[in-house]
């Protein structure tokens, strides 16, 4: 069953810290944003296997937008 993770917030995406096909962890973090010239890591509730990255450095997301599909 996938798992979206979703961005909480609107940020602009600073780092993506996976790869299609990775195993992660509680508390890996997946994704770096930056809001308010903060850093805010995005890490899943769920261990699981990266199925797909939907953004990339310099995107823009909006709260609520899937950033990573985990499996």
């Amino acid at each position: 069953m996938a798992e979206d993770v979703v961005a909480e917030i609107v940020a602009s995406v600073l780092e993506v810290r996976v790869a299609a096909g990775e195993q992660i962890e509680v508390g890996d973090t997946l994704v770096l944003l930056e809001s308010m010239k903060m850093e805010i890591p995005v890490v899943p509730e769920e261990p699981g296997t990266v199925v797909e990255i939907r953004v990339q450095p310099g995107d823009v997301v909006q709260e609520g937008d899937v950033l990573v599909v985990l499996q």
